[in-house]
């Protein structure tokens, strides 16, 4: 995440109180409508979000991820630190393994979901959300008793998003390393378009499959070339932030500040499976969220689908047939792949059941939908 101050190649930053990418002129080149996201000057989309998120789900699409962020822990501390500050169970890793987590606040909501890369007992990689670098940074070292060594390299860190159901056909051009055959969220260092040390990693954001490429930022604008001349033949496309939403949704992955906050507990968010009420794994106000637990939570994200023609967005209230409030939609938007609007709230208990018909107040009219399983599509 580079803060650009002088000219890259023949780009000249137009928002000097925005952070920049090691990307921003190759995207702008590319034709991206470039919007403010999360402090960064990021694409939000470049031929159109619809057919940027069928372009994923059926083939190989490149998202620039600089934003997010990435911190060290490292030392003899690092273990016991990265097991206190995350709710999943970090003993459950292997090296190599990448674990799913987040970061529980002393009031019972969440600081952040993030990425959690064991390389060994000793070294693990947390990969945290743009808009919470520095909340995160802050919460790490406030909660960093025991002396884990820690080190935030956000700034010098480049990331791409290869999606797709060829994604990784397409990469296994640019190494030697056999990585079409990598199990889901597992890591490897390699050498990759001719770059050593590059940590390719099948996670991702979109439910499609393929990898994200962590790098530095001098090697960022050639492994950038190589990606896009070895998808050449799978006709390859950059995606933007707009895409990367729709498909997220589609795919019943929560959004930090949409779906989860400073005031939701994952238990409340349908994320109890990352939040191990297990002997040793005793991470931050760990009591609060297991009373939750046993008690039952008051409030419930579920996904839903509308039944009436509509799309339901963030904010938009939820109600029962007679009009009475029963939740809050997080998340919403016409899914591409169905054709109809689909979202997150929570909702009552009462009407958490799938099948439950709810309506949606979209602009005054109540309009009917139904509780539904997550993921709403599965590639």
């Amino acid at each position: 995440m580079i803060f650009l101050t002088i000219k890259l190649g023949s780009f000249e930053p137009k928002h000097k109180t925005m952070k920049y990418t090691a990307f921003t002129a190759k995207h702008e080149a590319m034709g991206a409508k470039m919007v403010p996201f999360a402090g960064f000057y990021m694409p939000v989309q470049f031929a159109g979000i619809n057919v940027e998120h069928e372009t994923v789900r059926k083939g190989v699409g490149v998202f620039d991820v600089s934003h997010m962020g990435e911190f060290w822990v490292r030392g003899p501390k690092a273990f016991e630190f990265v097991q206190k500050v995350t709710s999943n169970n970090v003993a459950e890793l292997f090296d190599g393994k990448v674990q799913y987590s987040c970061f529980p606040n002393e009031d019972g909501g969440i600081v952040d979901d993030l990425l959690v890369y064991r390389f060994n007992q000793e070294k693990f990689l947390l990969v945290v959300n743009a808009s919470n670098i520095e909340k995160d940074w802050n919460w790490c070292q406030k909660q960093n008793s025991m002396g884990a060594d820690l080190e935030n390299v956000s700034d010098a860190t480049s990331q791409l998003a290869v999606q797709g159901p060829l994604a990784l056909k397409a990469m296994q051009k640019l190494t030697t390393e056999t990585i079409v055959d990598m199990e889901y969220y597992t890591f490897k260092e390699l050498t990759f378009a001719g770059i050593g040390n590059v940590l390719f990693s099948t996670t991702g954001y979109t439910g499609s499959g393929g990898c994200e490429i962590y790098m530095k930022n001098e090697d960022a604008l050639k492994i950038f070339d190589a990606v896009f001349e070895a998808g050449a033949e799978f006709d390859i496309k950059p995606i933007g932030l707009g895409a990367r939403d729709t498909l997220r949704l589609e795919s019943g992955f929560c959004l930090y500040g949409n779906d989860i906050n400073d005031t939701t507990s994952p238990i409340e968010a349908g994320l109890g499976w990352i939040t191990k009420f297990v002997e040793g794994n005793n991470f931050v106000n760990r009591p609060y969220h297991e009373n939750i637990k046993t008690q039952g939570p008051k409030r419930m994200l579920k996904g839903f689908k509308m039944i009436d023609k509509g799309i339901p967005r963030h904010d938009y209230r939820l109600a029962d047939v007679v009009g009475n409030t029963i939740g809050v939609v997080t998340s919403g938007t016409q899914s591409p792949m169905l054709g109809v609007g689909v979202g997150m709230a929570y909702v009552d208990p009462a009407y958490a059941k799938l099948g439950s018909v709810i309506y949606i107040d979209i602009r005054g009219k109540l309009l009917k939908a139904e509780i539904s399983k997550m993921p709403f599509f599965k590639a």
